[in-house]
């Protein structure tokens, strides 16, 4: 699929401002696509496709976790985790992206995972430090991503839990797995 044509698709389910964010992630994971040698085409259906279903309305995202099998689990979690699943599987289901690896990319793209594939870290990555993003830790992330991705995506795990720790918000399972996988990649114990 052209790049034009994924965006014209993607813009009718975002904001203008979401749409814009879309366009820093699409960006983004091309210039680490390229720096750490994933797929870059991948890369970019992936980030202009990975908030597809942010505005679908939560009674939809819900009966489709439900019935999709998608991870009841995630019910018991914040809601802005769910449009990555329920993303993917629409993604899949109306525009026809099949492609495996894509669609496991924006399936895991606010959670992580264990094991994660080069694509699915640029994504998540990408979504993290696209350039409208202004948070506290974004910037020392930024730079970590010039020159090791791991690192860089364990810097943004570890952000978003002490994130959600000192607003006594729950965290996500996976999330806390994606951070004790890479920690134990990288030889921590």
């Amino acid at each position: 699929m052209r790049q034009e044509e994924a965006l014209k698709i993607v813009k009718a389910q975002l904001t203008d401002h979401r749409y814009q964010h879309t366009i820093g992630v699409m960006d983004t994971a091309v210039e680490l696509a390229e720096r750490f040698g994933a797929d870059v085409e991948k890369a970019r259906l992936a980030a202009i496709f990975h908030d597809y279903a942010k505005f679908r309305p939560k009674e939809e995202m819900k009966s489709l976790i439900l019935e999709q099998n998608l991870g009841e689990d995630l019910l018991h979690y914040g809601s802005e985790l769910w449009h990555a699943p329920v993303g993917a599987y629409l993604v899949k289901k109306e525009v026809g992206i099949d492609d495996e690896e894509i669609l496991e990319a924006i399936r895991t793209h606010t959670s992580g995972r264990i094991d994660m594939s080069l694509l699915e870290k640029v994504i998540f990555l990408a979504d993290y430090i696209e350039p409208g993003r202004h948070f506290p830790g974004v910037e020392e992330v930024r730079e970590t991503a010039e020159k090791d991705l791991d690192e860089a995506v364990k810097q943004a795990i570890m952000n978003t839990i002490t994130f959600l720790m000192r607003r006594n918000q729950l965290v996500y399972p996976d999330t806390l797995h994606t951070y004790n996988d890479i920690v134990s990649q990288q030889g921590g114990k």
